[in-house]
């Protein structure tokens, strides 16, 4: 069929190149000039034919797997289209950003290495009468932590977190989160939308140890389900969640834990944190209650060790209760301005126990902070304290940031028959960040306990002081 169209095609050309010829000449009385023109138009006709035949080679369509199949109707032919060949698009390129750690990006997808190291020493100097040898000067590795976050798709992300701490190694972060507008959905081991303390990182805390109460009252991340709405300054969350992961291994399968740790709570937050002119407020509210769930004599207790985490003594402390229920609810109140910052919580516990009258515990801290160094300020992000860059990093301009910090910290764990003391904390730190991703903290603390644990001679009113160091780095 090729052959015959180009023939055509040739036959036509010929018709129409050499009319004048044929009519004009008759044999011989051909020249030998005329003979070799011809000559010349014949080659020039092959060459015209030899180019019709690769266009029509390139236009034909492939043959059938089936010849016999093949049409043989040539207004068929006509109609039937060529095939058309779409390249595969070219695969979007990666891109690499240094945060810390090499962070890799393609398209909507994401990967990066998370890691954070922090090492304690401390001293805490009490009444020598106590005895206790878990006083005194310490050193720890306080949280060496290792994971990876990334992105899966525009709506999917995910995070995971294990650390060494305590010479024990557990689940920190490790959740997927759904995000779309204004919603987001967070599905693993998280913070349960507790106090605006405790959901700041602890490397971008103001003074080394979070407020007393976050750890009287078992502030931990625990697994579960939380939503979260975000509209302008307003942000509103709400979760329902287990226990923490720890607990409800198979490890602690007993009256303790694991299979038979049956806990759970409802636990929500609402935050406005409008901007006023340049400067940053933060108001929040919490609540939470939590049904233990465990068999009725596991016990309860909430306590909290003099400031340092490099001693495990606890001056202040309530006895082991059989709680069945908890009720909780805190405020929040923070500003940041240029340099200056200030924050201050109260958090309210009421433990109900098992055939007895429910108890009250409460706990609050105030605190504001300044920045010696020009152009920084304390970061806010999605409702908590983060860290900012320093504006003048050790090497380039400056000398990095410092800032100092004066907190005021109390925590109450007495009520009714309970005798777990109080205490009152004046603690004040220095934080020295030379790059980002690094910073170094020195803390003091002057602790006053009434009714701590009991000296020989049976007095429980007495100071504590404190000197703490650490360095950190987190990326």
């Amino acid at each position: 069929m090729r052959t015959f169209v180009a023939a055509a095609a040739a036959t036509s050309v010929v018709a129409m190149a050499t009319p004048a010829q044929a009519e004009s000449v008759s044999p011989g009385s051909v020249t030998t000039q005329e003979a070799e023109a011809l000559r010349a138009e014949v080659r020039e006709l092959r060459s015209r034919l030899e180019a019709l035949e690769s266009r029509l080679a390139a236009i034909a369509p492939a043959p059938l797997a089936n010849p016999a199949a093949e049409p043989t109707n040539p207004a068929m032919l006509a109609a039937a289209p060529s095939p058309a060949t779409t390249p595969a698009p070219a695969p979007a390129p990666t891109a690499i950003a240094w945060k810390g750690s090499p962070q890799f990006t393609q398209g909507s997808q994401a990967f990066k290495v998370k890691g954070r190291m922090q090492a304690d020493a401390a001293y805490v100097s009490a009444p020598k009468a106590l005895g206790d040898k878990g006083l005194g000067f310490a050193s720890e590795a306080r949280r060496i932590r290792l994971g990876a976050e990334g992105s899966l798709s525009n709506y999917f992300s995910y995070k995971l977190d294990v650390e060494l701490s305590d010479n024990a190694v557990e689940l920190v972060d490790t959740f997927v989160t759904y995000r779309n507008g204004p919603w987001q959905v967070q599905l693993g081991n998280q913070n349960a939308f507790w106090s605006l303390d405790e959901l700041t990182g602890d490397t971008s805390g103001s003074v080394m140890e979070r407020a007393a109460f976050t750890d009287a009252f078992n502030f931990e991340r625990r697994l579960g389900l939380g939503v979260q709405y975000t509209k302008g300054p307003w942000i509103a969350q709400l979760g329902v969640f287990g226990d923490d992961v720890a607990a409800i291994a198979n490890s602690n399968d007993g009256v303790n834990g694991g299979d038979e740790d049956n806990s759970y709570s409802i636990d929500g937050r609402l935050v406005f944190d409008p901007m006023l002119g340049a400067t940053q407020l933060h108001l929040a509210a919490s609540g939470h209650w939590r049904h233990l769930g465990r068999l009725e004599d596991s016990a309860t207790r909430y306590r909290q060790r003099p400031f340092a985490h490099t001693t495990n003594t606890r001056l202040i402390g309530t006895p082991a209760m059989n709680v069945s229920d908890e009720t909780m609810y805190g405020v929040e109140v923070a500003a940041i301005s240029g340099r200056w910052h200030g924050a201050s919580e109260y958090y309210h516990l009421a433990a109900d126990r098992v055939g007895l009258a429910t108890v009250d515990f409460q706990g609050a801290y105030g605190e504001v902070g300044y920045f010696l160094t020009d152009g920084d300020t304390r970061g806010y992000k999605g409702g908590i304290f983060v860290n900012n860059a320093p504006a003048h990093p050790l090497g380039e301009d400056g000398i990095g940031s410092i800032q100092v910090n004066l907190r005021y910290d109390w925590l109450d764990l007495e009520d009714r028959d309970i005798r777990g003391g109080t205490q009152n904390g004046y603690i004040a730190a220095v934080i020295w960040s030379p790059i980002q991703y690094l910073r170094f903290n020195v803390n003091y603390a002057l602790l006053h306990y009434t009714g701590a644990t009991a000296l020989p001679s049976g007095d429980r009113s007495y100071d504590a002081n404190v000197i703490g160091t650490r360095f950190e780095l987190d990326f």
